[in-house]
């Protein structure tokens, strides 16, 4: 793995990150919209953003792909977008911001090692460190909340888990479908992955809007649709196409670790959105976080440099 492709996936892995920390916001901003229609309402702007985008090409584009990959399209959609987001919101909803922090910050130390078997992928042992970094750094930035707040609602608790389940399933499988496919680009993918989500949401659409008992003002109309729209074209058009990018360029093992940073930029948010500075606690866990990442990147760049060393043994005499 070369260098410069390590740092080209890293790149992504992070803007990624702080575009989906935005979506912690969406909630907050909505409030008299169950989550169900949070979810239907975004993932229906982004399938009609993806579409518009790969229009154009669709022809050339969907005559690539197998019976196989339209199927493989069809499950991984809701299972990193429609499914994750109505688990997450309801999280953060039911079980508060702590319940939703560990929903997306134990992901990486899941997505690690569920990926530690995979390409390039470095042994757990060296791979401890950055692991031990994530996960003192996950007890800071939970402890605080959870000690305010309690453990929260036995129904947010069941979200939480269910979000991390559904992004472990995602990030892994999505890594590896991009691992073999070379018929489209990480970018086609991302928005046949939208049109995907779309069509789906559709079908959510239905109950969420129709058989809803919440009554809302055009006002809080405008603004729910204003929302969604913004969440869904910075969140999910350019944000999942960056991740297809770091996907393609980084190991699986490294690739978890990338997902801490949509942790980072959500605390950085919530506290712009606060108004206030993060407390002493709140500080130690974003530089554990970071640390391990950090130490994450440098284990895999060893190893690559070690890889391109010439052996003794082919040393010429």
């Amino acid at each position: 793995m070369h260098a410069q492709t390590t740092w080209r996936g890293t790149g992504a892995g992070i803007a990624a990150g702080a575009l989906w920390g935005l979506v912690f916001l969406a909630p907050e901003l909505t409030h008299g919209f169950t989550s169900m229609q949070l979810s239907a309402g975004r993932y229906l702007a982004y399938g009609l953003a993806a579409a518009l985008l790969i229009a154009p090409g669709w022809r050339r584009v969907s005559a690539r792909l197998t019976r196989r990959k339209w199927w493989t399209l069809a499950w991984l959609s809701p299972a990193g977008n429609v499914v994750y987001y109505i688990f997450l919101a309801n999280a953060v909803r039911s079980g508060g911001v702590a319940m939703a922090s560990l929903a997306i910050g134990l992901s990486p130390l899941a997505v690690t090692l569920f990926g530690r078997d995979e390409r390039q992928a470095l042994p757990l042992r060296r791979l401890l460190p950055s692991l031990l970094l994530g996960f003192a750094g996950l007890l800071c930035i939970s402890w605080e909340s959870l000690r305010q707040s309690g453990p929260g609602s036995l129904f947010g608790l069941l979200c939480a888990v269910g979000a991390l389940a559904s992004w472990t399933i995602y990030a892994v499988a999505n890594s590896r479908v991009l691992a073999r496919l070379t018929a489209v680009t990480a970018h086609e993918w991302s928005l046949l992955t939208g049109v995907m989500t779309g069509a789906q949401a559709l079908l959510l659409a239905v109950p969420a809007f129709l058989f809803a008992s919440n009554a809302q003002s055009a006002a809080d109309w405008l603004r729910f649709i204003g929302v969604v729209s913004g969440v869904a074209i910075p969140c999910s058009i350019i944000g999942n196409g960056l991740w297809n990018v770091a996907s393609r360029a980084l190991p699986m093992s490294l690739m978890g670790q990338m997902i801490i940073f949509e942790t980072v930029f959500a605390a950085l948010y919530g506290w712009l959105w606060e108004a206030r500075w993060p407390s002493g606690l709140e500080c130690a866990a974003m530089l554990l976080l970071v640390c391990g990442v950090v130490s994450c990147a440098s284990a895999h760049r060893n190893a690559a440099r070690k890889d391109r060393a010439p052996k003794a043994g082919n040393a010429v005499c």
